[in-house]
C-alpha cells in the first residue's frame, strides 16, 4: 500500500489548500453544502444505530456508533466536498507556507461555514423532521442526550473539547494525503474519526447537524445552538491549525521541497 512520508504529505497538504482556497465560490458553497450533508449523514447514522442498543452494553454502544460515523468524511474525501475542520488545517498550512493570504483563508472559512451550515440544517429538517427519522422513540431519545451532553458544557470545557475534536480530525485529513489508495485514504480517516466520537470531542459540523435536530422538536434553542457555536469554531480553528498544521510547519519547513504551485498560478489557471 504506497505512502508519503510526512515531510511529502506537508507539501501537498499546502498545496491542497492553495486549491481550496482559491475554488470559486459557487464551487465553494456546492461542495460546502455536500460537506455540512455528509458529516449529518455519519452523525444520523450513528444515532440510528445506537439509539436502540440495550444500556447495559455500555460503552460498547459509543464505540459502535463512532465505528459508523466517519461515513461522513470518507465521502467528502473521496467523492469531494469541503468540510471546515478540515480546511482550518489545510488552508493553515497554505497560509503558513506564504502561497495564500489571511484574508483569503477567512474568506475560506467564512463561506464553507455558511455552506455548511445550509447542508446539516437540510439534512436535519429534511431527514430528520420531514421524514421523521429523530423525532420518534428511541432516536428522539439518543438526538436529544447527544445534543444535550453539547450545549450543557461551559465555554472552556467546549473550547478545549474542540481542539482535541479538530487534532484528530486534522490528522485524519492529513494521513488521508498520505495514501495514494482508496483503501488507505479510509483507513486512515476511520481511526481519528472513530476516535474523537468515542471520546466526545465537540465538531462544529456535527453540532450544526444534531443540535438544530433537537431545536426542530423543541429540545433545543437557536440561543443555545450561538452559546455552543463561538467556542466550538475557536477550539476546532485552534485544534486543526495550531496543533495540526503549525506544529507540523514548524517540524518540517526546512525541509519541503520547493512547491510547483503559487497562487499567481492557480489563479492564471482560472483564467
Amino acid at each position: 500500500m504506497a505512502f508519503h512520508i510526512p515531510q511529502k504529505i506537508a507539501q501537498m497538504t499546502i498545496d491542497a489548500g492553495l486549491r481550496k482556497s482559491n475554488l470559486p465560490l459557487r464551487s465553494m458553497l456546492i461542495l460546502g453544502f455536500l460537506g455540512g450533508a455528509f458529516i449529518s449523514l455519519g452523525y444520523l447514522l450513528d444515532i440510528r444505530v445506537t439509539a436502540s442498543l440495550p444500556e447495559e452494553w455500555g460503552s460498547f454502544n459509543g464505540f459502535l456508533g463512532a465505528s459508523v460515523f466517519p461515513l461522513g468524511l470518507i465521502l467528502i474525501i473521496l467523492a469531494g466536498g469541503e468540510l471546515l475542520t478540515g480546511n482550518m488545517m489545510s488552508v493553515s498550512m497554505a497560509f503558513l507556507g506564504k502561497k495564500i493570504s489571511l484574508q483569503k483563508l477567512l474568506i475560506n472559512w467564512f463561506w464553507i461555514t455558511i455552506a455548511n451550515f445550509i447542508g446539516a440544517v437540510f439534512v436535519a429538517y429534511i431527514f430528520g423532521h420531514i421524514v421523521g427519522l429523530t423525532e420518534s422513540g428511541p432516536n428522539l431519545n439518543q438526538t436529544v442526550e447527544f445534543a444535550r451532553a453539547k450545549i450543557d458544557h461551559t465555554f472552556l470545557q467546549a473550547f478545549f473539547s474542540a481542539i482535541g475534536c479538530n487534532w484528530l480530525v486534522g490528522l485524519a485529513v492529513w494521513l488521508s494525503y498520505g495514501s495514494e489508495e482508496m483503501s488507505g485514504k479510509i483507513l486512515a480517516i476511520w481511526f481519528p474519526i472513530m476516535g474523537f466520537v468515542a471520546i466526545g470531542f465537540q465538531h462544529i459540523v456535527a453540532n450544526m447537524f444534531v443540535i438544530p435536530a433537537a431545536i426542530f422538536i423543541g429540545q433545543a434553542t437557536w440561543s443555545e445552538f450561538l452559546g455552543n457555536f463561538v467556542p466550538v469554531f475557536l477550539g476546532n480553528a485552534v485544534g486543526g491549525s495550531i496543533f495540526v498544521s503549525c506544529f507540523y510547519w514548524l517540524a518540517y519547513s526546512g525541509e519541503l521541497p520547493p512547491s510547483a504551485n503559487n497562487e499567481k498560478q492557480v489563479r492564471s489557471n482560472q483564467d
